[in-house]
């Protein structure tokens, strides 16, 4: 790929995610829940990451990475997508969106499409790492099977923290108290970890340490941004904020003794 090549799945990339973000926001409109956002944004990240590595299988780059990336990528936006999409189907609003609309007060349309584009744009390393992880024309590797067993394991952890998660509010006397068990106890946020924890295989996908792909490198782009987002913008800090005002001293008690974001034994509190 060369620049040219690089500045056109760019454009493609970002045209992509401002339409389907705009697309959630009439979604919002329409619905008032804004809990679709989210879905939204999985499935659109995932096409434009899968879109891309088809096109360069239809450009001729060898079969074996597009295809890996192709798999992933439907693996991850399918498996996030539809757990946040019966999630939103159960609720009346995403309380991160809610607190925010309500600041906004008569302005929030506008706001909150202002929001949605500007999701669009940090959005765009994330989809763009995946296109650039499969236009790579490096021989197949033992850094891609690195890569392979980190998205795995990530998409694996993931979801077994959100089963745990449903399973502890399901059962009788757990409703109203903090879900402090399995992963949850070593992190206060370990679905989060394992979504960052996936997006570092892309870099190795992508980079070519022989240089045939340079513009492999701006995949590391997309592990820094969604660590960025999820412990400083949009994933903790918000969260974080409805979970203390819902449950008070209990959840100021399971910051003092669990990690925020890294999975560590107990009693490390909220610097982790």
């Amino acid at each position: 790929m060369g620049i040219a090549g690089f500045v056109a799945a760019l454009g493609a990339v970002a045209a992509f995610l401002s339409a389907a973000m705009a697309g959630a926001w009439l979604v919002w409109r329409k619905t008032g829940n804004a809990g679709w956002v989210d879905t939204t944004w999985t499935f659109a990240v995932g096409t434009a990451g899968a879109g891309g590595a088809v096109v360069a299988l239809l450009a001729g780059v060898p079969a074996a990475r597009p295809v890996v990336v192709i798999g992933l990528a439907t693996a991850w936006a399918f498996r996030l997508g539809l757990h946040i999409a019966r999630r939103s189907g159960g609720v009346s609003d995403d309380p991160r969106y809610a607190r925010l609309a309500e600041g906004w007060g008569t302005d929030a349309p506008r706001q909150m499409f202002l929001l949605l584009q500007k999701q669009a744009i940090v959005s765009i390393p994330l989809a763009l790492a995946m296109v650039l992880a499969a236009w790579n024309r490096a021989p197949f590797g033992v850094d891609d099977v690195v890569a392979i067993l980190i998205l795995v394991v990530a998409v694996a952890g993931e979801g077994l923290a959100d089963r745990q998660l449903r399973a502890f509010r399901a059962t009788p006397g757990n409703p109203g108290r903090v879900c402090d068990v399995g992963l949850w106890s070593w992190s206060r946020h370990p679905n989060y970890f394992f979504e960052w924890l996936g997006w570092l295989a892309y870099p190795l996908f992508a980079i070519d340490l022989a240089g045939g792909h340079p513009f492999g490198w701006a995949a590391l782009a997309a592990p820094v941004g969604m660590y960025w987002l999820l412990v400083h913008v949009s994933g903790i800090p918000p969260l974080e904020a409805h979970m203390i005002e819902k449950y008070g001293a209990a959840y100021r008690a399971y910051q003092e003794r669990v990690s925020a974001f890294f999975p560590m034994s107990q009693s490390r509190g909220t610097a982790s």
